[in-house]
């Protein structure tokens, strides 16, 4: 039998991950959530943070570090005169060096569940460069014109059309061309 090297590729390891609260999280795992966050978006800001916080975690730890992050939080969207409950996913990142191998996928896995079991739908705003890793896990792209319910009235979002992917729960229909409009928060709506 040949002696195992380093070089040798290995069996890959199942991803283990941890959901927990944000109110279950000690400080340490937000701070080492926000580095991290911080280093795989170069235009991450303070509100694009606190958009992550407030709803359920999905954690990847490899050998005691933190090395993805992924969190849905509820949010209102109206739709067709209804204004739908709606896990919304913020803050999906692998280290550089840790991806490629199912971690993004098994953060998604945890948290499609939860939109799945405990809301109307889910959404999320998605990178050109990650759009087709969401289309893949079945997210639909949203056809019609996006809105934001802000404190001035309802107003037009066109610069977020073709960035917005929702995931409808079994009882929930969609018309995918149809008005789509967010609640209010501060910095980026969607």
């Amino acid at each position: 039998m040949p002696h195992m090297t380093e070089a040798q590729p290995t069996t890959p390891r199942r991803t283990d991950v941890r959901l927990a609260h944000t109110a279950e999280l000690d400080p340490a795992t937000l701070k080492a959530a926000r580095v991290l966050l911080h280093d795989v978006f170069d235009d991450m800001t303070a509100e694009d943070w606190e958009h992550a916080l407030g709803g359920l975690h999905a954690l990847v730890h490899e050998d005691g570090a933190l090395i993805g992050h992924a969190s849905v939080v509820q949010r209102r969207l109206l739709h067709d005169g209804r204004a739908l409950r709606c896990g919304y996913v913020e803050g999906v990142g692998v280290r550089a060096d840790r991806r490629g191998r199912g971690h993004g996928a098994a953060m998604m896995d945890a948290l499609e569940r939860v939109i799945r079991r405990g809301y109307d739908l889910g959404a999320l705003g998605a990178a050109d460069e990650a759009a087709p890793f969401y289309a893949a896990r079945g997210w639909q792209l949203w056809r019609g014109p996006s809105w934001a319910l802000t404190p001035d009235g309802i107003r037009r979002t066109a610069d977020e059309d073709g960035c917005i992917y929702v995931l409808a729960a079994p009882a929930t229909s969609l018309d995918l061309d149809t008005d789509l409009t967010c609640d209010w928060r501060d910095g980026d709506v969607w």
